[in-house]
């Protein structure tokens, strides 16, 4: 059993290797979004959306190296609930947890939904519940075996996209220059400023794409939560990390850019995923079979991934004495077994909630569940002002892994983000998440004083003699 920094009892395996947490760290950063949700963010800015892309990637790259410079020093699988346990105080830390581990669940709900929804695509007569039960008993036995199995998936699925978007990226090119697929005259890149401008529908339909680029990138500090079993943390986490922001340029700019090269960005959304147009257009007959496929594991991966951090976000939490005690036991196997079976039943009875209930109450779980990310974000970023606010001069000049340009970059991230929530206000869609999520909050604080939850906590380690 492992005593890390902060006087909790770890009893983990440390069984991610350097390429598992590498590839989860990239799965993270590619979700279902990109392959059918991307029209949408097109239709709003136009080729610009590349812009809110980068912009956007910017600021998620501040806030991974803002985790990072915390968790190179204090890797433990609580990442960001523990870390802002320390250094904001016991209930930031719980309800940064808690909400995290709702954001999962409700994202977990939706891509198990949408798993059936994609099976039916193959088979119109297969319920769509008994889809989404077999696709938790899967997940959730990977996820009971053993942490480098887990792993080992996340890196087969993560390798699935990669190969995908580098597949589609090499056939746009041969498109754009040698005209294949397109009766041999190359396409060439004006498709990116000819209908209407480079930023067709202006500053404004920039600033309504970023909101939706943002959610997109939900997930993405998956990476935090592998702290507490990754192999070599130090050198693993930070190597993740500092490919992120190249990952997204690659993997959605570089992506998004060729295709509307191909395509005019004003038709896509009307056509159906880009994805499939490219294939289609390369001559592949399969492209929608296969495209349907690609996703289909990517919503497996985004259950896997929800069951891994759920379960050690609960795990944490019990550690803290901020869940109940039987959530801290672990298996032979020295995963959290008790905290996955918890997540994995509330995903199922979502599910089932999902079908009998009126819809809009799942819309409500989602866009409570969007929240936690922008929730755990904001946390982020001051947790690593704080933690740096605890160091001298010369412990922050010996950080194994700093975070660039900090305080500046972490207050312009926080007005970045804060920006992207005020924006959300203004969209029907989204704007009832204003008032639920801060409904959670109140019902997870009213608890933890009920509860007596108060008088524990973790301590920060530097103010102990």
């Amino acid at each position: 059993m492992e005593k890390n920094k902060y006087g909790l009892k770890e009893n983990l395996d440390r069984g991610l290797k350097e390429r598992h947490v590498q590839l989860i760290g990239l799965g993270g950063a590619i979700g279902v979004g990109l392959f059918l949700g991307s029209a949408t963010a097109m239709e709003a800015a136009g080729p610009a959306v590349l812009l809110a892309y980068t912009i956007a990637g910017i600021i998620i790259y501040f806030v991974m190296r803002a985790m990072g410079e915390v968790l190179v020093e204090y890797p433990v699988s609580g990442a960001f609930s523990a870390h802002a346990a320390i250094f904001q105080g016991p209930l930031m830390g719980y309800l940064t947890g808690w909400s995290y581990w709702f954001m999962w669940i409700g994202t977990g709900m939706a891509e198990i939904t949408a798993i059936g929804i994609y099976m039916n695509y193959w088979y119109p007569d297969l319920p769509q519940w008994l889809t989404a039960l077999c696709a938790v008993i899967f997940m959730t036995a990977i996820n009971f075996i053993a942490v480098s199995l887990y792993g080992e998936f996340e890196f087969w699925f993560a390798l699935i996209k990669i190969v995908t978007i580098i597949l589609m990226i090499i056939g746009c090119f041969g498109i754009i220059i040698f005209g294949i697929g397109n009766g041999g005259i190359p396409t060439g890149i004006d498709n990116l400023w000819i209908n209407g401008g480079f930023m067709p529908n202006g500053i404004h339909g920039v600033l309504l794409a970023l909101v939706m680029v943002m959610y997109s990138y939900l997930g993405i500090e998956i990476v935090g939560v592998t702290a507490g079993e990754a192999h070599n943390p130090e050198k693993t986490l930070a190597s993740a990390i500092d490919k992120v922001f190249w990952r997204i340029l690659i993997f959605y700019v570089l992506a998004l850019g060729v295709v509307m090269c191909v395509y005019p960005w004003n038709e896509i959304g009307s056509l159906g995923s880009p994805f499939v147009l490219v294939f289609n257009k390369l001559g592949i007959g399969f492209a929608a079979d296969f495209i349907n496929f690609v996703v289909i594991t990517s919503a497996l991966s985004s259950c896997n991934s929800g069951l891994f951090s759920t379960g050690r976000m609960l795990y944490n939490l019990a550690l803290q004495r901020k869940a109940p005690s039987f959530l801290a036991k672990v298996g032979k196997s020295r995963v959290p077994k008790a905290g996955i079976l918890v997540s994995a039943f509330v995903l199922l009875f979502g599910v089932f909630l999902n079908y009998v209930a009126p819809g809009q109450v799942f819309v409500y779980i989602t866009s409570v569940a969007s929240f936690g990310a922008m929730w755990t974000w904001i946390v982020i970023l001051i947790s690593q002002i704080r933690y740096r606010k605890t160091l001298s001069e010369e412990e922050v000049k010996k950080l194994h892994y700093k975070m660039p340009y900090s305080p500046y970059s972490n207050y312009i991230s926080l007005l970045f983000i804060a920006g992207v929530i005020i924006a959300s206000a203004l969209d029907p869609s989204t704007q009832i998440a204003l008032f639920i999520f801060p409904a959670w909050l109140i019902l997870l604080i009213i608890i933890y004083y009920l509860t007596g939850m108060n008088n524990t906590g973790l301590s920060n380690p530097k103010n102990k003699n």
